[in-house]
C-alpha cells in the first residue's frame, strides 16, 4: 500500500500529537510505501503550512492509495482531497482534543465546530486513539461504522537508560533517602488532576511520600486547555507541602525518562472537565514500559491504556481515599510493586509496540479502500 501521510503537529515541538504523528512517520514506512508531509514549525507555521501542503497534496495524491491525516484539525484538507480524488482512501487519526475542542467557547471553537466536525464526518475512516474518543465521536454524529479503534503505540528504543536513585534526587534537590517518589507526567491542565492530587490526596500520604510532577505549561492565548500551573502552586503553599512537592517545566526528555526509571509509582489522577478529555495517556504506558507501578483515574482514554493488575491499577475518579490506599498499599509491600512493575513492562511491550500497531494502521486502510 502507498500512503501520503500529513501531519501539521510535529516535531520538533513536543507534545501527545506531536510524538504520535512523529512514530507514526518512522513506523509506517516498516510496513508500506510512505510519504510524509509535516509542518515542523508548530502553531506559528500553520498559516503558511497548510496552503502549501493542499496544493502539494493536491498533485501527490494520484499516486498514492490512501491519505492518512494526523489529526482532526487537517479534516477540511482531507474533505477537499476525497472531493477531488472519491476513489482514495482518505482518512484522519482521531485524538480526544479533535472532538472536544468543539464544545469551547470562542471564535475559533465555533469555527471548528462550523467547518471541522462536518469535514471528518465526510471522511472514509477515522481511527480514534481510544474507545472512549470512538464513543465521543459518534455521539457529535460520526457514523459509527466510519470510526474504528487503534490505541496509540509506544517505542521500547525511546525509553531506554541507565538512571539511579541519586540522579534523581539531584534532579529533584531532594534528600530521598527512606522516602518514596511519586512521579506524575503530564500538561499542567485541569484534567490532568495535579492540583486535585495535591490539595486531596497529598495530606492523606505519609510524610516520606515526596510527589514530583513533570511536564509543559500550556502558553497564554493558546486554543484549548488552560495553564494550571499557577494554582498547583498556590495549593502547596496553602497546605504548607514546599518540602514533599517538586513542579517542573519543561524538562528535556533524558530527564523524564530519569523520573520513569527511578519513581516508586507513577500516578495519573484524572479528573473529568468538560469541554476536554484524555484521549489515551501516552505517560502512563511509558511509565509502565519502564517497569513502574502505574495508579491511575478508572475513565478516559486511561481505560485503554491500562489494564486492571495486567500494567497499573485503576481507581475510581475523584476518589481521594480510593487513591490514597492504592498508593500506599503498594508502598507498604516492596515484593507486590516491583512485581506489578516487571509485569506492567511485559504487558505494555506486547501490546502496545509501534510495531504490532502500525500493522494495525495499514490493515484498517487496506480494508477501508473503496471497491
Amino acid at each position: 500500500m502507498k500512503i501520503l501521510f500529513i501531519s501539521r503537529a510535529y516535531p520538533p515541538i513536543t507534545g501527545g500529537i506531536e510524538n504520535q504523528n512523529y512514530a507514526l512517520s518512522v513506523w509506517l514506512p516498516k510496513h508500506a510505501t510512505v510519504r510524509t508531509l509535516a509542518n515542523h514549525g508548530g502553531k506559528a507555521a500553520l498559516l503558511f503550512f497548510l496552503p502549501r501542503v493542499l496544493i502539494q497534496s493536491l498533485f501527490l495524491a494520484p499516486r498514492y492509495d490512501a491519505i492518512l491525516l494526523g489529526d482532526g484539525v487537517l479534516a477540511p484538507l482531507g474533505y477537499i482531497l476525497k472531493c477531488c480524488y472519491p476513489k482514495k482512501v482518505v482518512a484522519s487519526v482521531l485524538h480526544g482534543l479533535d472532538i472536544t475542542f468543539a464544545t469551547k467557547k470562542g471564535v475559533l471553537a465555533h469555527l471548528y465546530a462550523s467547518i471541522n466536525i462536518p469535514s471528518l464526518k465526510k471522511l472514509d475512516l477515522l481511527i480514534a486513539v481510544s474507545q472512549e474518543t470512538r464513543a465521543m465521536a459518534v455521539q457529535i454524529g460520526i457514523p459509527p461504522e466510519k470510526c474504528v479503534v487503534i490505541n496509540n503505540g509506544i517505542d521500547p528504543e525511546t525509553l531506554t537508560g541507565n538512571f539511579t536513585r541519586q540522579e534523581l534526587a539531584t534532579l529533584i534537590g531532594e534528600n530521598i533517602e527512606n522516602k518514596h517518589v511519586i512521579v506524575r507526567v503530564g500538561r499542567y491542565v485541569k484534567h490532568k488532576g495535579n492540583e486535585w492530587f495535591l490539595q486531596n490526596v497529598m495530606p492523606l500520604l505519609p510524610e516520606n511520600v515526596l510527589f514530583v510532577a513533570a511536564g509543559p505549561r500550556v502558553k497564554q492565548n493558546t486554543p484549548g486547555d488552560l495553564d494550571i500551573f499557577p494554582a498547583c502552586e498556590q495549593v502547596v503553599r496553602e497546605l504548607h507541602l514546599e518540602h514533599r512537592v517538586k513542579l517542573l517545566t519543561n524538562l528535556p526528555w533524558e530527564k523524564i525518562k530519569l523520573l520513569y526509571h527511578t519513581a516508586d509509582i507513577v500516578v495519573s489522577p484524572n479528573i473529568v472537565v468538560p469541554g476536554t478529555m484524555e484521549g489515551f495517556g501516552i505517560s502512563v504506558i511509558e511509565a509502565a514500559l519502564c517497569g513502574r507501578p502505574v495508579i491511575t483515574a478508572n475513565l478516559q482514554g486511561l481505560k485503554d491504556a491500562i489494564i486492571q493488575g495486567e500494567n497499573g491499577v485503576l481507581v475510581e475518579p475523584e476518589n481521594k481515599e480510593a487513591f490514597a490506599h492504592a498508593i500506599t498499599e503498594l508502598l507498604g509491600n516492596d515484593e507486590a510493586r516491583l512485581a506489578l512493575g516487571k509485569r506492567a513492562a511485559v504487558y505494555t511491550k506486547e501490546h502496545y509496540h509501534w510495531e504490532h500497531i502500525s500493522k494495525q494502521y495499514i490493515e484498517t486502510l487496506e480494508r477501508f479502500k473503496p471497491s
